[in-house]
């Protein structure tokens, strides 16, 4: 099983997360973040420009994507 990766930027997250159906929404971010809307989801993930391996898991699963389905769209 694959581990989450350590060194993943802000703008790296955000294109992922486009790539898996997203849409980067403009004006919500406050100063550095940035918010994107997933396909299944209400509200928006937001995306700060420092990002841990614990809240990128977190992103992840809002994200409602698997490790593997994100992985493959990084």
């Amino acid at each position: 099983m694959p581990s989450l990766p350590r060194n993943v930027t802000q703008d790296q997250v955000v294109r992922a997360l486009i790539r898996a159906g997203g849409v980067e929404v403009r004006g919500l971010g406050k100063g550095s973040h940035r918010s994107v809307r997933m396909p299944n989801q209400a509200r928006p993930i937001t995306v700060p420009s420092r990002i841990k391996t614990g809240l990128l898991g977190s992103i992840i699963k809002q994200a409602g994507l698997t490790l593997e389905q994100f992985l493959e769209v990084l």
